[in-house]
């Protein structure tokens, strides 16, 4: 019998011998039984390589698709594999016609992978983006839903924000903004790299146009895989090139994926099946208040994340004084205490995020909160 770690096997994974790894949020890793999986089916792809590619797996692959479709809750035809967040972003941003003048809101918390395709769009089109400002200690829904508001205007075309704030975990009023989208005949765009897997994602309740989202991170699938949600609704409003010949995880217009990342991507929904996702959601939670809690006790560190509460991610920011540079706090935890955590970009603040994940336990978060005492007290 395996003996468990979290919600995991401990076999699950292979971490380096004593490293507590907290860091899922940036990169997460793929457990075994996925790992296994992919390679057996490159193995079986490289005997035949027309025939199984051309063949059984791409017709597998379709398979995955929709397995995908029905982990976001869309139907099939609604879902495209992309290789990451930033890719399926960048298809949207590609695939919308613009006109001089129009204008796209945001906020100055989005990963700049999510931001890019609209940075050139905003080069391209002569479109200005409008930012809405959030400050990493900011809890107030209404007031962020105030805040769109009050800076659509009539020739805002698109808004687009996160579903989990990549700076603080901050869970974001998803079906709120969509509705204001709406009401104003604007499209909403949600990055939603840092939710799936880690949270419960349905993306018709959230009423979102578009969704994108990445494998790497809390899928825990193989890197290099993705999600792209496009509702029905759409049509062909958004028409990048990539899916001129279609959806299917193989076409003219998309070319060869990696084909055994796609196989495996479809192993981990089934990885993450066997757990189930309430269950998954609520460890992650659970180890993130208590880390929460804990860290209130801990000097020179202020939790800038939302205290527990519906507004919480399994991603926890805390900020430090500036005479602590966020980057070595993460070295000395990393070197000292094989303790691997995010260092969060300055131009949020000075700082280091925590993301707890299946494999993590109540003894991984006091071992962290060990060793930041010891660095800092």
């Amino acid at each position: 019998m395996r003996t468990p770690r979290g919600l995991a096997a401990a076999d699950d994974f292979g971490f380096a011998p004593g490293l507590t790894y907290l860091q899922t949020g940036s990169l997460g890793p793929t457990p075994k039984p996925v790992i296994d999986l992919m390679f057996a089916r490159w193995q079986e792809l490289e005997r035949n390589p027309a025939a199984y590619g051309y063949g059984e797996h791409e017709l597998a692959m379709e398979g995955v698709r929709a397995k995908a479709a029905a982990f976001i809750g869309c139907a099939t035809e609604e879902l495209v594999l992309t290789s990451c967040t930033t890719e399926g972003i960048n298809w949207i941003a590609q695939g919308l016609t613009f006109a001089p003048g129009d204008r796209i809101l945001t906020t100055d918390q989005e990963h700049p992978g999510g931001r890019v395709g609209w940075d050139w769009v905003a080069r391209r089109y002569g479109v200005t983006l409008d930012i809405v400002p959030i400050a990493p200690d900011a809890h107030d829904p209404q007031a962020i839903i105030d805040a769109f508001a009050q800076r659509i205007t009539p020739r805002t075309r698109v808004l687009v924000f996160s579903h989990l704030l990549t700076s603080t975990g901050y869970r974001m009023p998803v079906a709120a903004l969509s509705a204001l989208a709406r009401a104003h005949g604007c499209l909403s765009i949600v990055d939603g790299a840092q939710a799936v897997g880690g949270i419960a994602v349905n993306v018709k309740a959230l009423g979102c146009h578009a969704y994108a989202t990445s494998g790497h991170k809390w899928l825990l699938a193989p890197k290099g895989t993705g999600l792209l949600y496009l509702s029905a609704e759409l049509g062909r409003t958004i028409d990048p090139i990539a899916l001129e010949s279609g959806r299917a995880a193989y076409s003219a217009s998309s070319g060869v994926c990696s084909i055994p990342s796609v196989l495996g991507l479809g192993a981990t929904f089934d990885y993450h099946a066997a757990i189930g996702s309430a269950r998954i959601e609520a460890h992650n939670l659970q180890l993130r208040d208590q880390l929460y809690a804990a860290l209130q006790q801990v000097p020179r560190v202020r939790v800038v994340s939302a205290p527990p509460g519906p507004l919480t991610s399994p991603l926890l920011t805390f900020a430090l004084p500036n005479d602590v540079p966020s980057g070595e706090l993460h070295a000395r935890l990393r070197s000292r205490h094989q303790i691997e955590v995010k260092v969060v970009p300055g131009n949020f603040l000075n700082g280091n995020r925590i993301s707890t994940h299946v494999f993590n336990t109540e003894q991984d978060v006091e071992r962290l909160v060990a060793a930041m005492r010891h660095e800092l007290g």
